[in-house]
């Protein structure tokens, strides 16, 4: 039952944290800090466990598995499972999720405890969608994380708070009813062909469908994980919200709201429609590559340093849709290491532009230059994950697109090329980030003196510097927990499997290329 226990930690949590204000602001924080970094101990203890064999061996994939009847009359079941992939992806939340406690310690005083009630119900929801291995299951997740990122946005965030959370739950609401528009359609389709109504998603892998019922329903859970992804012309939310949340709430949405888009076409799509995501490959990729270069092109242009960083993260999201439909193990071991670096750096960007804001009251950089005088160890840790962004190797966002666009080459080699391109796209605003903010001639701001890192805000981005540069110096930790879970991805699309080569990553790195 430790899946379970995972997510009532969460939500048992958060409803404590709430109560807690009326013993004042300090202890829901320390509430929320505690069940953060329980839900980090408890992943951890879990990939030390099952380190090693476990996950390249057996004959599922399925490290955990925990299912009991819900609601028996409908086919739903109260149904969890963990493999590599989730697990990575657990440890990531509960990472970041301690890091959002930690930055937001002293800039949320208004409603302390419902703001952390909401920031824990948050990660309940993205941790059950990792986990949940019932369609029913994962919408019903899916609404629970929408919600209190609404609240987040709209109670917490900045000037224009109210409109950027209305067009978040917008698009995301939806989106969300077309997905549970298909999950029916695929309960009744599945029913009527074997006489057996149900959610569960490991029976549903096998449902026998015509190729334009599958189109359709496939079509209904793509366009909701897109949205989140988010894929261009998909994406218009993003910016507004991400530069309106709180710092905790960026770091959340880019971090983790964002990659269970990415975990779903990986789990759902592909899985559950083989034929039609074969047929929407060509589309689907080149939707990746338009996002890459459009993000860069408007990451390029913004003023705003949160909405720059937020249409960095249009441009980095694309490689997972490049990825993902090019159907090889280098492709999909890079879109999951993109998952976790992007989290990591994009979610420390996010960190250092609330560091700034806090300090200097805007986010304009037109405002800002030559502040590295006055805070060398911020602007140190910053140019770390500025040249994380723009994929220097030996950091993990190296790692990552590396391997996305060799998998996409053997794909798409027109495609491959146009990703390609983006890369540069990200040097080039990557580093006007360094040079606008850190460099150049002393801003009036810059005249007086800004107090740099305090030992808290060390505490939050120290780690972080740490793991970016481990992803990129020893990627095989993330390539070796994945590795069974990706395999069994491509096992289930045997429409593709005698036409689309693969590739093996071995120990030590190696690549074998068949």
């Amino acid at each position: 039952m430790i899946l379970l226990w995972l997510i009532t930690i969460l939500m048992g949590g958060g409803l404590l944290a709430w109560i807690s204000q009326m013993s004042g602001k300090d202890l829901p924080r320390w509430v929320t800090l505690f069940t953060m970094l329980a839900g980090l101990i408890i992943s951890c203890a879990l990939w030390w466990q099952y380190r090693g064999s476990a996950f390249t061996t057996g004959t599922d994939g399925w490290l955990i598995t925990y299912s009991v009847s819900w609601i028996p009359e409908f086919g739903i079941s109260f149904s969890l499972a963990l493999d590599g992939l989730s697990l990575l992806m657990l440890m990531l939340s509960f990472f970041l999720g301690v890091t959002a406690v930690l930055i937001s310690w002293t800039e949320i005083q208004d409603k302390v405890g419902f703001f952390h009630f909401n920031l824990l119900w948050v990660l309940a929801g993205i941790c059950g969608v990792f986990l949940t291995m019932d369609t029913f299951l994962l919408y019903f997740f899916w609404e629970v994380m929408i919600i209190p990122m609404y609240f987040l946005i709209g109670i917490w965030g900045h000037e224009n708070k109210r409109y950027a959370a209305f067009k978040f739950f917008i698009y995301t609401q939806a989106s969300g009813l077309l997905m549970l528009l298909s999950i029916l359609a695929l309960y009744f389709v599945h029913g009527a062909a074997t006489g057996q109504y149900t959610y569960d998603y490991r029976l549903l892998l096998d449902t026998p469908m015509d190729p334009d019922t599958s189109r359709w329903i496939m079509l209904g859970f793509l366009v909701a994980f897109a949205v989140k992804l988010p894929v261009v012309p998909f994406h218009t939310w993003l910016p507004d919200a991400h530069s309106q949340a709180p710092t905790a709430g960026s770091v959340i949405l880019a971090g983790l709201l964002l990659k269970t888009g990415a975990y779903g076409v990986l789990r759902f799509v592909i899985p559950l429609f083989p034929e039609s995501s074969h047929e929407i490959a060509p589309w689907a990729m080149a939707l990746g590559v338009l996002g890459i270069l459009y993000g860069a092109i408007l990451a390029f242009a913004q003023t705003d340093l949160k909405r720059l960083v937020a249409y960095t993260s249009v441009s980095h999201m694309g490689f997972v849709m490049l990825g993902a439909f090019s159907f090889n193990e280098l492709a999909l071991q890079g879109v999951v290491m993109q998952m976790i670096t992007h989290g990591i750096s994009t979610g420390a960007l996010f960190l250092i532009a609330g560091l700034l804001s806090e300090r200097i009251h805007t986010r304009d950089i037109t405002r800002m230059g030559g502040f590295w005088q006055s805070m060398p160890r911020l602007g140190g840790i910053s140019l770390v994950f500025v040249m994380a962004s723009l994929g220097l190797p030996g950091l993990g966002n190296f790692v990552a697109e590396f391997l996305t666009l060799i998998g996409s080459w053997q794909a798409n080699r027109t495609l491959t090329v146009l990703g390609a391109i983006g890369v540069v796209g990200a040097t080039i605003y990557s580093l006007r980030i360094m040079q606008r903010v850190f460099y150049g001639p002393k801003s009036e701001i810059a005249e007086d003196k800004l107090p740099d890192l305090s030992g808290r805000e060390k505490l939050i981005m120290v780690p972080m510097v740490v793991l970016i540069i481990l992803l990129g110096l020893m990627p095989q930790f993330v390539l070796d927990t994945s590795r069974a879970a990706m395999t069994n991805i491509l096992k289930s699309i045997p429409v593709i499997n005698s036409d689309v080569p693969t590739a093996t990553i071995k120990q030590g790195g190696d690549h074998d290329l068949r």
